[in-house]
C-alpha cells in the first residue's frame, strides 16, 4: 500500500478512535438530578424520532438513485457509473448519515452534563461542551477521510508506478455525491424542523402568553431544543461532511486527469486531510477558560494553534515529500501548493472572523441593529435586511482573492495559449479548498458547541437551577451563537471553493467527452446561448429555493403555533403551571411538517442539474456556475442577516 495511503487511514483511525475516548470521558459526567434528566430524555427521544423518520425517506432515495447508478452501463451510459460507483454512493450515504446521528446522540446526552457543570464552573461546563462538538468534528472527518481511502484501495489503489487510474477516482466519486444527498435533505429538513419549532414556541410563548424563553409551561419548548440538535448538529455535520469529502475527491480526480502517471498529485489532498486531523486533535487540547470573558479567544485559539499546526506540517511535507512517499512531478513547485494550502487556511479564518464582525455581540452592526431596534419593528428589519446585504461585500472578496492567489501560484506563467499551464492553476484552487477544510475536525467542534450550550440553558431553566447556573449557560450561549455563526461562514467560503473543485472537473471531464464523442462539442464561452439560458436558470434556482424553503418553514409554524394555542387554551392550569404540556404532540407536528416540506425543495434540487443536463451539457456548465454565484450571496446574506439580528434579542 502507497505510504500516503496508509497515512491517512492512521490518520482517520486516529479522529474515530479519539471521538470514542472523548465520548466516554463525557459520559463519565454528572447527568444531575432525576427531573433534569427526564427532561433531557424527552429531548433525546425527540431528536431520535426525527433522524430515523427522515432517514426512513433517504433510504428510498438512496436506494432508487444507486440502482440507476448500477444500471447505468446497460443503458449506454458508460462515464464513472456501474456497480462500483453505486456501492460508493450507498456507503457515502451511509458514513454521511451515521456521522449526523453520533453527532446528535452525542449532543442529546452532553446538554444535560453541560448544564450540571455549570453548577461547578464555566470551565467545567465549557469542556464538556466543546468536547460534544469536537466528538462530532472527529466522526465528521475520520468517517469521510476512512471512506475515501478504502473506496481508493477497493477500487484499484495504485498499479506498480504507484500512478491510480482515473477510472478509480470517478468511481470513488460516488461516495461524495451520497454524502451530498443526505446533506441536501439533512440540512433542509432539519432546518425547516428547528426554525418552525422556534417561530412556534417563542410566538405563542414569549409574544402572547409572556412567559420567559425555554420556560418549561410552553409546549414548544422540547420541541425548540430538539431542533438545535437535528438542524445544527446533525444537519450542519452532514453539510460539512459533503464539502470535506467532495474537497478531497475533487482534488484527486484533478490530479488524475492532468498529472496522469504521477500519483503524488492525487495523494497530496489526502496527506493535508491527514495532517488536519492531527493538528485539529492537538488545537482541542488548548480550548480552556476560567472566566466568561476568555470563552471566545480560548475557541479561537484551538482553531489558530489547529490551523498554525498544518501550515508547519504542510511545509515539512513539500520540502521532503519523498518521506510521506510524495514525489512532485516535473514542473510543479510545491512550494506553490504549499502557499496555495495556507491562502486557503487564511481565507477560512478570515470569512469567520468577517461573519464574527458582523454577527458577534457588541460589534458595530450589530449595536446598530440595537439601536434602530428602540423605534420599532419597521427601522429593525430594515436596517437588519441593508446589514446582511452589506455582510456579503467582504467575505466574497476574500474568497476571490484566496482563488486569484492560489490560481496564480499554480500558475505563476500566466494563461498563455497552452491549456495545461490554466489547469495547474485550477489545481491550486482546489488544494486551497482542501487547506481550508483540514482543520474541520476542530471548526466543526467551535461550532456544533453553540447548540449544546443552547440545549444546556434551556435545560437550566426548566429544572429551575439557581440563577448562577442560567448565567454560565447563558454566556456559553451567547459564545455559541457567535461560533455558529462563524462556522456557517466557514461552511459557505468552503463550499465555494469546493463547488469551483467540482465544477473543474466537470470541465475537464466534458472536454473529454468532447474529444472522444462524436458529434459532441463543450462550450462554455459566455457568448454561447446555451451557456447563458443555463447561468440564468443556474442563478434563478437559489431564490427559488430559498423560497420553497421559507415558505415551508412557514407553513410548518403554521401548524405548530396553532397547536402550542391549543394547548394553552384547553389544558387548565398550563399557563399557571399546574400541568404539564403535551411537548410530545409538539415535536411529531415539528416532525410531520418538516419532512412533508423538505421533499419539493429536496427534489428541485436534484432534478434541476439532471434536467439541464440532459437537454445540453453546455447549459448545465453555465447552471452550476449561476448557481454557484448567487448561492454564495444568497448563503452569506441569510446567516449574517439571521445570525446578527438574533444576537440583539
Amino acid at each position: 500500500m502507497p505510504l500516503p495511503l496508509l497515512i491517512s487511514l492512521g490518520a482517520a483511525a486516529a479522529a474515530l478512535l479519539f471521538a470514542f475516548v472523548l465520548y466516554g470521558q463525557i459520559m463519565r459526567n454528572d447527568a444531575g438530578s432525576e427531573k433534569m434528566q427526564s427532561i433531557s430524555r424527552k429531548i433525546q427521544e425527540g431528536a431520535k424520532a426525527f433522524l430515523f423518520a427522515e432517514y426512513k425517506w433517504l433510504v428510498w432515495f438512496v436506494l432508487a438513485v444507486a440502482l440507476v447508478m448500477g444500471f447505468a452501463p446497460q443503458l449506454g451510459v458508460e462515464s464513472g457509473l456501474g456497480w462500483n460507483t453505486a456501492l460508493a454512493f450507498v456507503s457515502g450515504a451511509l458514513a454521511s448519515g451515521l456521522a449526523g446521528y453520533i453527532g446528535m446522540h452525542t449532543a442529546t446526552r452532553s446538554a444535560v452534563r453541560t448544564t450540571q457543570a455549570a453548577t461547578k464552573s464555566l470551565s467545567d461546563a465549557l469542556r464538556v461542551a466543546f468536547g460534544s462538538g469536537t466528538v462530532m468534528g472527529m466522526v465528521v472527518v475520520g468517517l469521510a477521510l476512512l471512506g475515501i481511502v478504502v473506496f481508493t484501495i477497493l477500487f484499484g489503489g495504485s498499479d506498480e508506478s504507484g500512478s491510480i487510474a482515473k477510472h478509480t477516482i470517478d468511481e470513488v466519486l460516488g461516495f461524495s455525491f451520497g454524502a451530498s444527498s443526505i446533506a441536501l435533505f439533512a440540512r433542509v429538513g432539519g432546518g425547516i424542523f428547528t426554525k418552525a419549532a422556534d417561530v412556534g414556541s417563542d410566538l405563542v410563548g414569549k409574544v402572547e402568553a409572556g412567559i420567559p424563553e425555554d420556560d418549561p409551561r410552553n409546549p414548544g419548548t422540547i420541541a425548540d431544543n430538539v431542533g438545535d440538535n437535528v438542524g445544527d448538529v446533525a444537519g450542519m455535520g452532514a453539510d460539512l461532511f459533503e464539502s470535506y469529502a467532495g474537497a478531497i475527491i475533487a482534488t484527486m480526480a484533478l490530479g488524475a486527469a492532468l498529472y496522469a502517471g504521477d500519483p503524488s498529485m492525487v495523494m497530496l489532498p489526502l496527506v493535508v486531510a491527514a495532517l488536519g486531523i492531527v493538528a485539529s486533535i492537538l488545537g482541542t487540547f488548548v480550548v480552556k477558560t476560567k472566566d466568561e470573558h476568555g470563552l471566545h479567544s480560548a475557541l479561537f485559539r484551538g482553531l489558530i494553534v489547529a490551523s498554525v499546526l498544518v501550515v508547519g506540517g504542510t511545509f515539512a511535507v513539500v520540502k521532503a515529500g519523498s518521506i510521506f512517499g510524495l514525489t512532485f512531478p516535473e514542473g510543479v513547485e510545491p512550494m506553490n501548493l504549499f502557499w496555495a494550502i495556507v491562502s486557503g487556511l487564511v481565507v477560512g479564518v478570515a470569512v469567520g472572523k468577517l461573519t464574527e464582525y458582523y454577527t458577534g455581540s457588541g460589534t458595530k452592526p450589530v449595536v446598530n441593529i440595537a439601536k434602530q431596534s428602540e423605534t420599532g419593528s419597521a427601522t429593525n428589519i430594515i436596517h437588519g435586511l441593508a446589514t446582511g446585504m452589506e455582510s456579503v461585500a467582504l467575505p466574497v472578496l476574500t474568497i476571490c482573492v484566496g482563488i486569484a492567489i492560489a490560481f496564480y501560484l499554480g500558475n505563476p506563467g500566466g494563461l498563455g495559449a497552452d491549456g495545461s499551464t490554466i489547469e495547474g492553476g485550477v489545481y491550486a484552487v482546489s488544494i486551497a479548498a482542501v487547506g481550508m477544510l483540514s482543520t474541520l475536525g476542530i471548526s466543526l467542534g467551535v461550532d456544533a458547541y453553540g447548540p449544546v450550550a443552547d440545549n444546556a440553558g434551556g435545560l437550566a431553566e426548566m429544572a429551575h437551577l439557581p440563577p448562577e447556573v442560567r448565567q454560565r449557560t447563558d454566556s456559553l450561549d451567547a459564545c455559541g451563537n457567535t461560533t455558529a455563526a462563524i462556522g456557517k461562514g466557514f461552511a459557505i467560503g468552503s463550499a465555494a471553493l469546493t463547488a469551483l473543485a467540482l465544477f473543474a472537473a466537470f470541465r475537464t471531464e466534458a472536454q473529454r467527452l468532447g474529444k472522444e464523442i462524436e458529434h459532441f462539442t463543450f462550450n462554455l464561452s459566455i457568448d454561447n446561448t446555451e451557456v447563458v439560458i443555463g447561468l440564468l436558470i443556474g442563478g434563478m434556482l437559489p431564490f427559488l429555493f430559498s423560497a420553497m424553503t421559507m415558505r415551508a418553514v412557514g407553513n410548518a409554524a403554521n401548524e405548530m403555533v396553532e397547536e402550542i394555542r391549543r394547548q394553552f387554551r384547553e389544558i387548565p392550569g398550563l399557563r399557571e403551571g399546574k400541568a404539564e404540556p403535551d411537548a410530545a404532540r409538539c415535536v411529531a407536528i415539528s416532525t410531520a411538517g418538516a419532512l412533508r416540506q423538505m421533499i419539493v425543495p429536496g427534489v428541485l434540487a436534484v432534478i434541476a442539474p439532471i434536467a439541464t443536463g440532459f437537454w445540453s451539457v453546455n447549459a448545465l456548465g453555465g447552471l452550476l456556475a449561476g448557481s454557484l454565484v448567487t448561492g454564495v450571496m444568497m448563503a452569506i446574506f441569510m446567516s449574517n442577516a439571521g445570525g446578527g439580528t438574533a444576537l440583539t434579542e
